[in-house]
């Protein structure tokens, strides 16, 4: 008894002996997609987000190409220049999507806006600081600078308050569209469904600290923050597109969303993987060995996700961890790392 659970116990790092010890040096790398050491070596602009969704080991997958109704709404999105809703069970593949488009026609980084209960409109289009700015110009009077060219309280000085959200910065003028995600759209509040239909209709919005201003900015140009860190200017204190972005807005199912939004969007409904998609997926993430190994496991998630809500990430943390780890009790580990979602509480 006491050799079975020294010998299933050899992976755990941390074992509840209220000792210390340098467990932390066996340890293995983490997992691709929580790898976030990676950002500092993803390349210039990138923030390693395309490696985490689309997998480290992508180019093992690449014989994988999404089925044709899949690959028809896209393009008919991207011919339109319409949104994208994209809805199916959690873990289907739907925010993957906007990196996948992102990552083959070079369009950058994917803007990501996530959505909660308490997101408004504003949120994803900008934000003014004007408890900073105050605080910067009292400081500034203080010091007997007052509204001096280059102080805070100079009238050009208000766009080092203005960061724009990730819908704002997809609205920029640019010759390529920018890919925007709106994730988890059924989580928001029930008004914001009906508050992004004019701005992704027209393609701009203002910013009213910009507009009452305008004529008193050099050349009605103001020198804004992007929700990439970048700075832009914005003139007469509005923001246009050229190319509309293309937008993809996720959804679990939770709710339905007004006709008006869903006749303005290419509505794309994700079923449940097969087999091959589900290996495919294991393979980008995890390497050909891995998912060889873990095949037994795709099939016994296959046949329990036909009455259970499960999602493809704990399938991926089963695989992984039952393969770096190897514990003894690999099927009782992985049973407790898959557990449906949709249980009673």
């Amino acid at each position: 008894m006491t050799e079975s659970r020294t010998e299933s116990s050899e992976w755990l790092i941390y074992r509840g002996a209220g000792e210390p010890h340098d467990g932390m040096d066996r340890l293995p790398p983490p997992p691709p997609w929580r790898d976030f050491a990676s950002r500092e070596t993803a390349g210039l602009g990138a923030d390693g987000s395309q490696n985490r969704r689309l997998g480290a080991h992508r180019h093992l997958a690449e014989l994988h190409r999404p089925g044709a109704e899949e690959l028809e709404m896209i393009n008919a999105a991207l011919y339109l220049r319409r949104p994208l809703l994209v809805t199916g069970s959690p873990g289907a593949g739907k925010s993957t999507l906007a990196h996948s488009v992102a990552y083959e026609l070079g369009l950058g980084n994917v803007l990501k806006w996530s959505v909660v209960s308490r997101s408004t409109l504003q949120d994803g289009l900008y934000h003014y600081d004007a408890i900073a700015r105050l605080q910067d110009v009292q400081i500034a009077a203080q010091g007997g600078f007052g509204s001096a060219p280059g102080s805070p309280g100079a009238v050009e000085g208000i766009g080092s308050y203005i960061r724009l959200g990730p819908l704002g910065t997809a609205l920029l003028p640019s010759d390529t569209p920018r890919v925007l995600l709106i994730d988890e759209l059924d989580k928001s509040d029930i008004d914001l469904p009906n508050d992004l239909l004019n701005v992704l209709e027209e393609g701009e919005f203002a910013i009213p600290e910009l507009e009452r201003v305008a004529d008193r900015l050099p050349d009605g140009e103001a020198e804004v923050l992007t929700a990439d860190g970048a700075k832009v200017r914005v003139r007469d204190g509005r923001v246009r597109c050229r190319a509309f972005p293309f937008v993809v807005l996720t959804s679990n199912g939770e709710r339905d969303f007004p006709a008006p939004l869903m006749r303005r969007c290419i509505h794309l409904e994700l079923g449940r993987p097969d087999h091959k998609r589900l290996a495919t997926f294991v393979r980008a993430h995890l390497g050909d060995e891995a998912a060889r190994r873990g095949d037994d496991l795709i099939t016994h998630f296959l046949e329990r996700s036909r009455s259970e809500l499960l999602a493809t990430d704990q399938l991926l943390n089963a695989i992984y961890l039952t393969d770096a780890a190897a514990p003894t009790s690999r099927d009782r580990l992985a049973d407790l790392l898959i557990q449906r979602l949709d249980r009673p509480r």
